[in-house]
């Protein structure tokens, strides 16, 4: 899948990702929802690969991620500067930043998770409707986005973000499922 350029192809590539996650999840028995992802053998580089424990873990990262793109737009478009990481994080150290998101949701149910995220989507994708094509991905619209586009903050939140949760479940299902 291209990256998006333009504000309709976010959208419908960021609704469709959405849906595509949603349609793996509703595959998912009580038990695989509520058990602990599963990789097998595999051992990825990434932090998240440990991380993330189960399907909560995994509907909690998106909603953090998009609590940080709503909170860093609307901080800004304010009049409020902000970086899109908190402070103390940065691109570097990041991984931090999301195992302590991580951390905040232990007590959190798969339920609650659920409802959050489904909401924190709709946010974002409104959010995102009330941009023209020309703020979204052209540069130096917003001093706030850096050498960036807000287009590239919304895809990376959105659909990036949900294809990274898709190959996750995929590849625990799989494993799971061939036991």
């Amino acid at each position: 899948m291209a990256r998006p350029t333009s504000k309709k192809d976010l959208i419908e590539s960021s609704k469709k990702q959405y849906g595509n996650l949603w349609d793996i999840i509703n595959t998912m028995t009580e038990e695989e929802k509520l058990g602990a992802l599963d990789y097998g053998d595999f051992i990825g580089k990434e932090a998240h690969w440990e991380r993330d424990k189960n399907l909560r873990d995994v509907l909690i990262h998106l909603y953090e991620w998009h609590q940080l793109f709503l909170n860093w737009v609307n901080s800004n478009l304010q009049g409020r500067e902000k970086s899109f990481l908190p402070l103390p994080y940065n691109w570097r150290n990041y991984g931090q930043m999301n195992i302590k998101l991580w951390e905040k949701h232990q007590n959190t149910s798969l339920e609650n998770s659920e409802e959050i995220l489904k909401k924190s989507h709709n946010d974002v994708m409104k959010l995102i409707d009330e941009f023209s094509n020309e703020e979204l991905f052209m540069k130096n619209v917003y001093s706030w986005t850096g050498g960036s586009t807000l287009g590239s903050y919304a895809v990376s939140v959105t659909l990036s973000h949900y294809t990274w949760a898709i190959k996750k479940l995929k590849k625990s299902l799989k494993v799971i499922r061939n036991k």
